[in-house]
């Protein structure tokens, strides 16, 4: 229970006397004679005891009707609906009647009255003593002074659509009706003299429920609005209590008899008499002494101070309109009490330095975001100064989204209270709104502070709550020395980056840094392979070598996930200083994958022959390794031929000269050495593929001024065997060696001239033949033409079949049958047996012909030219200089084509067809 006495008392409204705006200023003057009062709609309703109600605008312009004939007692005007309920009486005696207008309609220049039905509980002459309306049309409760309460249910408007019941009986007059909606709830709260009832009334047996055992006097009862929960005042004697529809809730010892209770937008008016009266409980005792004073006093229960408070003399009623609240007294008199704007109140609370109380009433009153801050920082700031930091640091992280976070942090870095500016900085975290420099400054905080809890419950929050820069983070911790933490965010947040350089550079963990690489997604492990690949070859080779094998092959961070392979060749720097794990890692790549790069290849031979060169136990082992890579058709056999030749590996420079078809490398490489024996090897080798061979080594054996007649003897038979060279050339290639006596040629001279001399023989022999043909063909000729040709033949050349007329006869002594001439002849002047031959020989004359032209052109155009060599290369092209081959008949053959002369041939191919 909170005694009024110890709330602080503000001025947080303005009395004025309302005036007359059309009478020079003089006060408004209220009719005479107010029975009842209600307010709503943008009116002030009025009842006077002459039966007259008044409405009043808010420029103060009144206007009236005769609502009954007697006296008007209650009214009550419906604030969402333009419905206005009053009772009054039509006639003398107890004859209470309820009427129902509606005052935008009109009838007869009044408003139209919808319904009327009289208010009497059970047939029981009674006085109403209160009336309640619900807002939604359905509901009017009736209070009568002989404790009955009459329910109205229905549209109220009208007499067809409502039913009329006694819902309360009781003994005790009943002083207050309200009706509280909640959701598709409806409740009735009833107030009597000593009890307060609560009706369900959304239940069919409408439920009744005993709240308190204390009531109030008459018009002491009022309903919140719905922001306070829509509860149910009772403003007793000594305290005013609150009720929802189950139960009583809080209670506020106001003391003083209590002659009206209001609630209107959060704050509770309250009239009482300024002394006790002693007829406290005596039900309508409303009249005052001349001597006795009203206090008017406005609540604010929520910030639990008393906003207005004031004393009038003999008020009619208090009404809420117009966002103001308006005081009727019986002197015709009427004030108004206009609230002070917010930022106005705050600054009075300011003065008096009494934030936490304007804080609340900000929040109250519904203050913007902008203004609440900048209260918080006016506390912060009023705090700060008294030198509680504690309590400022809590004003100012409420101040966060408004207020600049350097405004603060400013301020405590001078004051050196590093654990108030923590708290701020972790507040600003929290809300996500802190930049690079608030973490840096938050972790240095942290570790001036060695408050390692506090840093792990910053970096290990649920990752759905980081609210700082991963990577700012991981640098402070790391420049502070706590590699722990910084490691642990990193793996967390997956940095994989600082993970590795912290792992590798501060914590010199190597191991754990290569795991780590091996659970990365294949990109991610790959580059940091590349990056970090040397230092780890350093210190842990099997294990490198070990991922990098997989790596570059069968790659599997996970169980359901398979990646690409990365290029081997990229990583055989890594490999610099650990030939043997670079030897382990190529040679697994060309057994996995046969066709890896060619620089994989290339390196493993280069590794292989280093290993040849200095390994003397196991020569033959290695050089056989070495031998079948160059045997692969991996090897690029440039580069190859290279490291075969740096390392001296004779076999492979031999091998890659054979590949390469390189046979007088071959030769020139055994001449170096001086291996005689395996230069004529060569020569009888390759010397079919490379006639020059015999040459060179011909040559190459008379500059040597040893004896080397038994080479020079082998050089010598192949080339007299295959007629390479010419005797002089032989005798002058030789001629530059002492030792080569004449001995050394002797036999191949006598070889020489001995086929020179059968030679010539064949020669002559050839000539006198070719002479007796040529006078043999001429006589022929020139009997064929001089003299008549007999035709002596019986069978047919072409079917070998005896003649028969018609038969077709060549001077070439074919003869044929007429249909086996038409039917093989290719021309009618030719025979068909002599045709393949006489074209063969009329192609030569062509070709001869041909070369005789070309020749004349070529020794013209080559003594014209300025390069000669590019004719000869042109011509070469051509084919000018190709060797021509006749397929002539065999030796034996009649007529031999190659000793006619060119007119003894063309006679030859000239034929006479003859018809028999």
């Amino acid at each position: 229970m909170a005694a009024f006495l110890q709330w602080r008392r503000f001025v947080f409204f303005d009395k004025e006397t309302v005036k007359d705006a059309g009478d020079n200023g003089k006060n408004f003057v209220l009719p005479v004679g107010i029975s009842a009062c209600d307010s709503g709609r943008g009116h002030i309703v009025l009842g006077d005891i002459l039966s007259v109600i008044w409405f009043l605008t808010r420029s103060l312009q009144l206007s009236s009707f005769q609502a009954y004939k007697l006296r008007v007692t209650h009214l009550y005007q419906l604030k969402q609906h333009s419905i206005l309920v009053t009772v009054g009486q039509d006639e003398q005696g107890i004859n209470p009647l309820v009427k129902v207008w509606n005052p935008d309609k009109r009838d007869s220049g009044n408003p139209l009255c919808t319904r009327i039905f009289p208010a009497i509980p059970g047939n029981k002459p009674t006085e109403v003593s209160c009336l309640s309306v619900h807002e939604n049309l359905n509901f009017m409760a009736i209070g009568f002074t002989d404790g009955s309460v009459v329910l109205t249910k229905g549209d109220i408007t009208r007499d067809r659509h409502s039913k009329t019941l006694t819902l309360h009986e009781g003994t005790c007059p009943i002083t207050g009706l309200a009706f509280r909606q909640q959701s598709k709830v409806t409740h009735l709260f009833v107030a009597t003299l000593e009890k307060v009832h609560c009706y369900t009334l959304s239940v069919k047996e409408y439920p009744k429920l005993e709240l308190d055992t204390h009531g109030c006097a008459l018009r002491c009862s009022a309903l919140t609005d719905p922001s306070q929960d829509s509860q149910f005042i009772v403003a007793g004697d000594e305290c005013v209590y609150l009720y929802q529809p189950d139960e009583r809730g809080p209670c506020f010892a106001f003391d003083g008899h209590k002659l009206l209770a209001h609630w209107h937008r959060g704050y509770l008016l309250l009239l009482t008499r300024d002394t006790k009266s002693p007829n406290k409980s005596e039900f309508g005792s409303r009249e005052t002494s001349p001597s006795e004073k009203q206090i008017l006093t406005i609540y604010d229960l929520d910030n639990k101070f008393i906003a207005y408070s004031a004393s009038f003399d003999d008020i009619i009623d208090v009404l809420a309109e117009w966002g103001s609240f308006y005081i009727l007294t019986r002197d015709g008199k009427m004030f108004v009490l206009q609230e002070k704007d917010t930022q106005t109140k705050l600054e009075m609370l300011f003065k008096k330095n009494l934030f936490v109380m304007a804080i609340n009433l900000a929040k109250s009153q519904h203050l913007d975001s902008d203004g609440l801050s900048e209260i918080f920082r006016q506390y912060g700031d009023h705090l700060y100064v008294k030198g509680d930091h504690d309590g400022a640091i809590q004003q100012y992280i409420r101040t966060i989204r408004k207020l600049e976070p350097s405004y603060v942090i400013r301020k405590f870095l001078d004051a050196q209270r590093i654990h108030n500016l923590t708290a701020y900085l972790q507040a600003l975290h929290r809300q996500s709104l802190a930049n690079a420099d608030h973490t840096t400054l938050l972790l240095n905080c942290y570790t001036k502070l060695k408050d390692s809890s506090k840093l792990e419950e910053f970096i290990k929050s649920s990752e759905s709550e980081v609210h700082f820069d991963v990577e700012i983070a991981i640098k402070v911790l790391r420049q502070a020395g706590y590699h722990s933490h910084a490691v642990f965010l990193a793996e967390r947040h997956q940095h994989h980056k600082w993970y590795l350089k912290i792992q590798l550079e501060d914590l010199k963990n190597y191991q754990e840094a290569l795991r780590y690489i091996g659970r990365l997604p294949f990109d991610q492990a790959e580059s940091n392979m590349k990056r970090y690949g040397k230092t780890l070859m350093h210190h842990v080779p099997d294990g490198t070598t070990l991922l990098l094998k997989g790596l570059c092959t069968d790659y599997q961070p996970s169980r359901d996930h398979i990646s690409p392979s990365a290029n081997s060749e990229e990583f055989i720097s890594v490999f610099a200083n650990n030939p043997r794990e670079l030897r382990a890692f190529l040679e697994h790549m060309i057994e996995v994958e046969p066709f890896s790069s060619q620089g994989v290849y290339d390196t493993l031979l280069e590794l292989r022959l280093q290993d040849w060169a200095h390994e003397q136990d196991s020569e033959k082992v290695l050089q056989g390794a070495a031998l079948s890579l160059l045997r692969s058709d991996n090897t690029v056999f440039d580069k190859a031929l290279v490291l075969c030749q740096m390392h001296n590996f004779k076999e492979g420079v031999l091998y890659l000269y054979e590949k390469g078809k390189l046979y007088q490398q071959i030769m020139h490489y055994h001449m170096q050495n001086e291996e005689y024996g395996k230069v004529v090897e060569a020569c009888k080798r390759y010397g079919d593929q490379e006639v020059c061979l015999w040459e060179q080594a011909l040559g190459y054996f008379a500059r040597k001024e040893e004896d080397c007649k038994a080479y020079i003897s082998q050089v010598l038979e192949h080339i007299d065997q295959n007629n390479l060279m010419p005797p002089l050339l032989v005798v002058q290639t030789l001629a530059h060696n002492s030792t080569a006596t004449l001995s050394v040629i002797k036999d191949y001279l006598i070889n020489k001239l001995q086929r020179e001399s059968q030679q010539i023989e064949d020669d002559e022999r050839k000539i006198r033949q070719y002479r007796e043909e040529t006078a043999h063909l001429r006589a022929e000729i020139q009997e064929l033409r001089s003299s008549a040709k007999i035709f002596q033949k019986t069978k047919c050349s072409m079917c070998n079949s005896p003649l028969e007329l018609p038969s077709v006869h060549f001077l070439c002594s074919h003869s044929f049958h007429q249909h086996c001439f038409e039917s093989y002849a290719e021309s009618e002047a030719e025979c068909p047996t002599c045709t393949p031959e006489n074209r063969k020989v009329m192609d030569m004359l062509r070709a001869q012909d041909q070369k005789r032209d070309l020749h004349d052109h070529f020794t013209r155009q080559l003594r014209c030219s300025n390069d000669g060599f590019s004719v000869v290369a042109d011509y070469f092209g051509r084919g000018v200089f190709n060797k021509l081959t006749l397929v002539t008949d065999p030796p034996g053959s009649k007529v031999g084509v190659g000793s006619l002369e060119a007119d003894l041939q063309r006679d030859l191919l000239i034929h006479t067809k003859r018809n028999t």
